[in-house]
């Protein structure tokens, strides 16, 4: 039997991962042994885990996270407030799918972003979307966007991912303008999408922070209401990997000479 038009044949049918597996299997003695019902389950089970990874890829192109980060790399041994049970919760990601926000804050180079990252990749590890932000950065695109016309675009955008990673909000001054599109952007997520919120500053200022008393109001009661917390404590991460290489790179001089 000619193998060659089978093999075009699921590359026509955008069966990828299968022609593959077929491709592979020829060449294994082993493989061809099997009963037709388990080749054939294996070429399926091919198929499913391909099509996992390339959308697994193209989620996280589109998430454009800072951070090349997962949850199976965070450090528990420091004390840090990291919580073992409560993040073993997040990582099901059933707070995404109920429209869950998440606040995390704690002092510079705490870990506030590497954790914000961990927890979009394990979105999108689980099919869902997931989106990148830097506070300041966000709002100098918004403002554009009114610029030239594409404001309500760009937010229908945003609304659509399922959560969005809002990284160092409170780290610069926040203007009439920004408080606004803010609100705008939340009013579309709340109750439908999640938000992950990182911040230095501890979230019972942010009222103070955004100085409007009535778009405080609004803000915050779409960001907080029902939402989980996590308060990062420690010395600075960065801080800490530095003063490790820099103790390794000296034991390595003491050694080679």
């Amino acid at each position: 039997m000619l193998i060659q038009p089978t093999l075009d044949s699921l590359n026509q049918l955008k069966l990828h991962g299968m022609a593959v597996a077929l491709s592979e299997q020829l060449t294994q003695s082993a493989a061809q042994s099997l009963p037709f019902e388990d080749r054939l389950g294996l070429l399926v089970e091919r198929e499913v885990t391909y099509r996992e990874n390339r959308r697994l890829t193209r989620l996280l192109q589109v998430a454009q996270l800072k951070e090349r980060a997962a949850l199976e790399e965070l450090d528990f041994r420091a004390r840090r407030g990291l919580d073992r049970a409560q993040l073993a919760s997040l990582a099901s990601c059933d707070w995404i799918r109920g429209a869950q926000n998440l606040l995390i804050h704690g002092a510079t180079g705490c870990g506030k972003t590497f954790l914000a990252c961990a927890l979009a990749h394990q979105a999108c590890r689980r099919g869902l979307s997931a989106l990148y932000l830097r506070a300041p950065r966000l709002f100098d695109e918004l403002s554009l966007c009114h610029a030239d016309g594409s404001f309500r675009k760009r937010l229908s955008a945003i609304a659509k991912v399922d959560v969005v990673v809002i990284d160092d909000f409170a780290i610069a001054p926040i203007g009439p303008g920004n408080r606004t599109d803010l609100l705008e952007l939340l009013d579309d997520r709340v109750g439908a999408r999640s938000t992950i919120i990182t911040s230095q500053l501890p979230i019972e200022h942010w009222h103070e922070y955004i100085a409007d008393p009535t778009l405080a109001d609004a803000i915050l009661d779409r960001l907080v209401h029902s939402a989980h917390q996590i308060h990062l404590e420690g010395e600075s991460m960065r801080k800490r990997k530095a003063s490790s290489k820099s103790t390794a790179k000296s034991v390595d001089q003491a050694t080679a000479s």
